[in-house]
């Protein structure tokens, strides 16, 4: 680091081939290398090759996001009666934790006795980025022989707060340097999904994918309607929109399966999580250069955010991301990565 702290690289395989990389430093997954339908390895995270990437300004490529993945409307909420300001580092609005958010900082790192397993660890001092409460920080990426990372969260907070955690890892299932998404077939487990402002906060409509671009109950491509003239893909520039899972209690649900038609991987996501973010990369631009000197043009990569609502602290109808002291977050969520034939 420029302070010369050092950054650590920890590194995970597992039997089926799947090889893992992070960083302390952001918690950031800097590869993930997975066969193809032939058993050829290929690298499906957007990065970089040397550390001066990541301390550079980029779009969240591999981190962990915190304290709020996704937007708060005017870069403030209210919570028992008392405003807080925070940056507003997104046009109007605050994202992703502000202007140094967890993506940002150098977590304490070390692998799990007995698991194959990393476990990141922060506190965050209370008013850090503008929120309240000294928040205790627990993020682990496991990886099992079953081909699934596993990525575990776990906060709590000495003041009332709001918490919103996620991965904001970029995929492309054919490879990190291998051209546009758009011939990725997606499936999202959501009747509904959250329409946006032209800054991209929720209106607190919950409107149902039925006849729209948004509906990817049945497998789709990314690219089949992605230009079409629809208001909120002209407000996204494309998908950047979340979406609300069908969910049956509490537990794992499945939220989104998504396969590569030229190398034949999959990724399945489960979650405990509400919601999904999905991201087509659409603000990328060419002007950065990362491994082994790939340009991620517009759409060369996706996100898949599980989460709750985008604005949640301003809108009392979506669910709630209060976090008191004395409870606990915890949430999880399970990528799993396969092929077909």
């Amino acid at each position: 680091m420029p302070d010369g702290k050092p950054v650590e690289r920890f590194t995970l395989t597992n039997t089926a081939g799947v090889e893992l990389r992070a960083i302390s430093f952001g918690g950031i997954i800097t590869s993930l290398r997975v066969p193809d339908r032939n058993g050829k390895p290929g690298d499906i995270v957007l990065g970089f090759d040397r550390l001066d990437g990541y301390l550079a300004d980029h779009p969240f490529f591999g981190a962990i996001i915190g304290r709020y993945g996704n937007r708060i409307g005017r870069g403030q909420f209210t919570l028992d009666g008392r405003t807080y300001k925070l940056a507003t580092n997104n046009g109007p609005n605050h994202l992703h934790g502000g202007t140094k958010g967890f993506d940002k900082v150098l977590w304490s790192a070390e692998p799990v006795d007995g698991k194959n397993a990393i476990v990141f660890t922060r506190s965050s001092p209370d008013g850090e980025e503008g929120y309240p409460g000294s928040l205790r920080v627990q993020v682990t990426y496991t990886l099992t022989d079953s081909s699934e990372l596993v990525v575990d969260y776990r906060a709590t907070s000495d003041k009332p707060t709001v918490v919103n955690l996620t991965q904001h890892s970029y995929f492309n299932l054919a490879g990190q340097a291998s051209g546009d998404i758009l011939r990725h077939q997606l499936m999202v487990n959501a009747d509904r999904y959250t329409p946006v402002d032209d800054t991209l906060i929720p209106t607190g409509e919950l409107a149902a994918v039925a006849g729209t671009p948004f509906d990817f109950r049945k497998p789709a491509d990314v690219g089949a309607r992605i230009d079409q003239p629809d208001p909120q893909l002209k407000n996204g520039q494309g998908y950047d929109h979340n979406w609300v899972l069908n969910r049956r209690g509490t537990g794992l649900q499945l939220a989104a399966r998504v396969s590569e038609p030229t190398t034949g991987r999959t990724m399945e996501i489960r979650t405990t999580e509400p919601g999904i973010q999905f991201y087509s990369g659409n603000f990328l631009d060419g002007k950065l250069t990362g491994k082994d000197g790939a340009q991620y043009k517009r759409r060369t990569g996706f996100c898949l955010e599980t989460q709750h609502f985008p604005d949640s602290p301003n809108k009392p109808k979506f669910p709630s991301t209060t976090l008191r002291p004395g409870t606990e977050y915890r949430s999880s969520t399970v990528f799993t990565f396969g092929v077909t034939n």
